[in-house]
């Protein structure tokens, strides 16, 4: 029995990746630094090309823990933010949408389920962290 009450919240626990393009020659981020690309803050990597950031829709379910971790801010918040940002914030349907235009699109940097990566991105460490290390930020439910 006890498998049984355990189960639905091993089920819901979610693990993001961060991506970026194969050329793009950064491989770790502190948190704070990735606080501030999706935050808009900072807006270009170290070699100059533009960052732009690639989530899934901020009202979704899935998008919970990243809204929390990374904008601090309510799904509404977010919505609104993403809005005003535009040219620096991509919204995709799918974390396949988010991996394609990633892969095609220097620059350009996202978040998806750890469960969806593909060959096509680099996976970025936060802190020095992997998304399958214990404390990576991104990883809860």
């Amino acid at each position: 029995m006890l498998w049984v009450a355990i189960l639905p919240c091993t089920v819901q626990a979610k693990q993001f990746a961060i991506v970026a393009d194969k050329a793009n020659s950064t491989s770790n981020l502190t948190a704070a630094e990735l606080v501030k690309i999706f935050n808009a803050r900072n807006r270009s990597w170290p070699d100059g090309k533009a960052i732009t950031v690639v989530m899934r829709d901020p009202s979704s379910a899935d998008m919970q823990l990243v809204l929390r971790k990374l904008l601090n801010m309510t799904p509404e918040q977010a919505r609104a933010f993403v809005l005003a940002h535009r040219d620096a914030i991509m919204v995709a349907d799918t974390d396949d949408a988010v991996l394609r235009f990633v892969s095609t699109s220097p620059g350009a940097i996202g978040v998806v389920d750890l469960y969806s990566l593909t060959q096509d991105v680099n996976v970025l460490k936060i802190d020095g962290k992997l998304p399958v290390e214990q404390g990576y930020l991104l990883r809860g439910n």
